[in-house]
């Protein structure tokens, strides 16, 4: 028909073949560094919000902290507080 010979429809069929290997693994390459990528975004964000958490957290407890009196922050503590010296035993 075009004048190929069988070996040539071989080596026309092996390196159509070959070709769709490789831009497979391209496309697979490129589509897996995309999920890597868009992974570490979603883990980057999920970090951030446990830290902002984290640190809302302790400022309530800093603030419930700074609220108390001697007397309070020693009966927080699993203390007792006496007060002839002072002093949380």
């Amino acid at each position: 028909m075009f004048g190929l010979g069988i070996l040539d429809t071989i080596k026309i069929g092996a390196g159509a073949v070959a070709g769709a290997i490789v831009g497979g693994a391209l496309f697979y390459t490129i589509g897996h560094w995309r999920g890597v990528d868009e992974g570490r975004a979603l883990e980057r964000t999920a970090s951030l919000q446990r830290s902002m958490d984290a640190i809302k957290e302790r400022n309530d407890t800093n603030a419930k902290v700074n609220d108390l009196d001697d007397p309070g922050l020693c009966a927080a503590l699993g203390g007792k507080w006496v007060p002839d010296t002072k002093l949380c035993e």
